[in-house]
């Protein structure tokens, strides 16, 4: 019943905005030559892809699952806002970037400035191609009614930001307008805001296709916490209160009797996961109760993005461009709700919080197909390119992700199997229960899945370590690396001794933490020089046992930091002047470190 509803809610509050096209007000498209594809990308804030978002949402399930790809194994490199939009517009991983925070002095849009990106990235390189860029929602954290003209963010030909200190206010955010001064939307819903200046950047796009194709981001804050920041007076800093979304009034009543799945790892009745995780309290069921109220709250705000991608791709239909347009649709990061016994939040390295969305619809696109390829948003910069004919850079963390039904079944037998996540800096929690503000929530980690093995390994940065098989643990319930767990010698992974994978994990890990360019790429070539070994599962052969169990050097730090400090990384694959030329297959480890 609630899926007629809020498609019924798109129509009238389309209207309502006097947002309907009418077929004499479409601008005609040039019929001459080819035509270069146009994307519009729709980024989501905090969006999950494990608790079950998508499956509320019947205008996307309609318009794009069923219409496009899903990659059911996306991944985010870091589990937080600014570090993770970074690297989309970059296509590098936090530890190059060097934006590790949503705030200064280790992130934040005026860390992006400082480290030359604002004249080098995504938007700039579609311009000196020809395209036409526009951009409406959030754009980074800390980008604010102070700072937003210093500089303006570069590269686009129409751009309406919102900025802090109103970014995540439901229903008083502000906007900035290309070179305009920032306005005040009070008492407007956010998405619907957002939702008519998308609509407005895609005509403009319209009306100049004839001279160039366009690339549209929208970037709503649903379903992120409603967040009122307060600057304290008298000198005493500022107050920060993340409470639960707020949906638009027409969906307040939606999903009465949904509760956040109780899955195992939900507020388990031992503790699990690592390092401060383990001293979490279970939650009692008051607290529980609030938590349900806040992941329904959550799936209403969405309703609203919802109704935004409906509107888009009727809009492109009535424009005569849908087929040649590319729809892809991801969100920052996940979220998680009690797992692990954890209160409302991101910022660890879970499935829960890494694992996201990403939904691909566009010419040569498969209808309706699912796939289980591991890519992550190091990925997303180098597919736009490629989907575009543009050349791809040298500097790239990530490869093309392939979203053509054939090349995908191809690459699924060739890809890489991993995603590298990392973190650095403080564990927050949102909402009104047992408020987490944690320091040092620093750590390293490969999410590693294939037909033969799903695991997710990490290393914190008390060097404390974690392994989960999840092929039979699914909630990362049983660290086997836990030091009080006396079986450890005992257990097999892929049929094999613990030992002898997490060697191979660790090594791996070890280039990955510091790695640039090709060696993320490739990071195997990096101990295998000799392109005899792309996975896991090769290195696993007996023949490089002495090679990985005579390894002196593993992944350490040296200390906690809240942000990328070389000297609190600890041994580093770059720094120690390691590359493939000066090593062979079968030297011990202790040869070349």
């Amino acid at each position: 019943m609630f899926f007629a509803k809020a498609f019924l809610g798109t129509i009238s509050f389309s209207a309502s905005l006097g947002l309907g096209l009418a077929q004499s007000q479409v601008p005609l498209v040039s019929e001459d030559g080819p035509r270069r594809p146009n994307v519009v990308f729709i980024l989501t804030d905090d969006q999950d892809a494990q608790l079950d978002s998508l499956r509320y949402m019947p205008l996307v399930k309609k318009r794009l699952i069923e219409q496009g790809t899903s990659f059911n194994k996306h991944y985010c490199t870091t589990a937080i806002c600014c570090p993770s939009r970074v690297t989309l517009w970059t296509g590098k991983t936090p530890h190059n970037t060097n934006v590790t925070d949503v705030s200064p002095p280790y992130g934040g849009y005026p860390k992006f400035v400082a480290q030359g990106f604002n004249d080098d990235y995504f938007p700039i390189w579609l311009q000196q191609a020809r395209y036409n860029t526009y951009y409406t929602g959030k754009l980074f954290n800390a980008h604010t009614v102070q700072n937003y003209n210093s500089p303006y963010p570069g590269g686009f030909t129409g751009s309406d930001f919102l900025l802090d200190p109103h970014t995540y206010d439901y229903l008083n955010s502000t906007f900035q307008r290309n070179d305009e001064e920032p306005r005040s939307y009070e008492g407007q819903y956010s998405t619907d805001v957002v939702a008519e200046k998308a609509y407005g950047f895609l005509g403009d796009a319209v009306r100049d296709l004839k001279n160039k194709p366009f690339f549209l981001t929208v970037a709503p804050i649903g379903p992120h916490s409603n967040v009122i920041i307060k600057d304290a007076s008298k000198g005493k800093g500022r107050s920060v209160q993340f409470g639960e979304p707020i949906p638009a009034k027409r969906h307040q009543h939606l999903f009465e009797d949904v509760k956040v799945p109780r899955t195992d790892n939900f507020n388990p009745d031992h503790s699990s996961g690592a390092n401060w995780l383990l001293d979490l309290p279970q939650q009692n069921s008051t607290n529980i109760e609030y938590n349900d109220h806040f992941y329904r709250q959550r799936l209403r705000s969405l309703q609203a993005v919802d109704e935004l991608v409906d509107g888009l791709i009727a809009r492109l239909e009535e424009y005569g461009i849908l087929d040649d347009t590319y729809i892809v649709y991801s969100s920052d990061n996940g979220f998680h709700i009690g797992q692990h016994r954890l209160q409302p939040g991101k910022t660890c390295g879970y499935e829960e919080d890494i694992n996201v969305p990403l939904i691909v619809r566009g010419p040569g696109v498969a209808s309706n197909y699912t796939t289980d390829i591991v890519t992550s948003h190091t990925d997303l910069a180098p597919t736009f390119l490629e989907l575009l004919g543009i050349p791809l850079r040298e500097d790239f963390d990530g490869k093309p992700i392939p979203v053509v039904k054939g090349e995908i079944e191809v690459t699924e037998q060739t890809r890489r199997e991993h995603a590298s996540v990392e973190y650095w800096g403080v564990a927050i929690s949102e909402g009104i229960h047992q408020v987490l503000n944690r320091e040092h929530n620093t750590y390293k980690a490969i999410r590693l899945s294939s037909a033969d093995y799903n695991l997710y390994y990490s290393v914190w940065c008390n060097n404390e370590h974690e392994l989960y098989d999840m092929s039979v643990d699914r909630g990362q319930m049983h660290n086997l690396l836990d030091p009080s767990n006396s079986f450890s010698s005992q257990i097999l992974i892929a049929g094999l001794p613990i030992t002898k994978v997490v060697s191979r994990l660790d090594a791996l890990l070890f280039v990955l933490k510091s790695c640039q360019g090709l060696s993320c790429r490739n990071p195997w070539k990096q101990l295998h020089p000799a392109g005899n070994v792309h996975t896991l599962a090769d290195a696993l052969d007996r023949s490089f046992d002495s090679f990985y169990e005579a390894e002196k050097t593993r992944v350490r730090f040296e200390f906690c930091a809240n942000g990328y400090l070389v000297d609190a990384e600890g041994p580093m694959w770059e720094t120690q002047g390691l590359s493939a030329p000066y090593l062979r297959d079968g030297a011990s480890w202790d040869e070349w470190v």
